[in-house]
C-alpha cells in the first residue's frame, strides 16, 4: 500500500482507478466484463507460449516448426482435459497445475506375478490430491475397459456424465 520514494500519511484514502477506452454502446458493466473475458482468452495464449513453450523453437525447416507446435498443442489439450476431470470448477493454468498434480515420488513393486506403483506425494494438500486422483483413475479405468465396445458419442457422453459427479466431490478442495 505504501511505495517507498512516495510519503504517506496514514489517515489519506487510498482510492484505485481503472481507465476503460473501449468503441461500445453497451453500458460501462457490460463492456468491463467484456475487457475481463478478452483478458482470460489472452492469458490461454500467455499460457501456450509461457509454460508449454509453444513459442520457444523456431528453426528454418518448417515441417518440423509445425510437427512441435502440434505436439505442444497436443500435450496442452490432454493435460487441461485431465485436470478439468480432476477439477471441473476452474481453469488452473499449467504453473500450478503440474505441481499439484504431478510432482510426487513413485516406487514401483512386484511380487506374486503383481506390479504396484505407489505414489507419494510432498505437496501439502496430498490427502485432497489423492482423493481427486483415485477417484478420476477409477473413471478413466471403467471408460477404458468398455471404450471399445463404445461409438465416440458414448464415450463423450460418459465423460460429460462424470464431470456433474466430480463437482460435486471433493475436487472443490484443489481450490487455492
Amino acid at each position: 500500500m505504501t511505495l517507498a520514494f512516495i510519503e504517506s500519511r496514514a489517515t489519506a484514502a487510498a482510492y484505485e482507478y481503472a481507465v476503460l477506452v473501449a468503441s461500445t454502446d453497451s453500458e460501462i458493466l457490460t463492456a468491463a466484463q467484456l475487457t475481463r473475458d478478452r483478458a482470460d482468452c489472452e492469458n490461454n495464449f500467455d499460457e501456450l507460449k509461457n509454460q508449454w513453450g509453444w513459442g520457444g523453437f523456431t528453426t528454418h525447416d518448417l515441417k518440423r516448426c509445425r510437427h512441435m507446435a502440434s505436439m505442444v498443442a497436443l500435450v496442452t489439450n490432454w493435460w487441461n482435459l485431465f485436470v478439468r476431470l480432476a477439477n471441473p470448477h476452474k481453469h488452473h493454468e499449467a504453473m500450478t497445475s503440474r505441481p499439484l498434480l504431478l510432482h510426487g515420488v513413485a516406487t514401483k513393486t512386484q511380487h506374486g506375478g503383481q506390479t504396484t506403483l505407489t505414489i507419494t506425494s510432498q505437496h501439502a494438500k496430498q490427502a485432497a490430491i489423492q482423493a481427486v486422483l483415485t477417484r478420476l483413475a477409477a473413471f478413466l479405468s471403467s471408460l477404458k475397459s468398455t471404450a471399445e465396445q463404445l461409438t465416440d458419442l458414448e464415450r463423450l457422453t460418459l465423460i460429460l456424465q462424470f464431470l456433474p459427479q466430480a463437482a460435486g466431490s471433493d475436487s472443490k478442495l484443489l481450490h487455492r
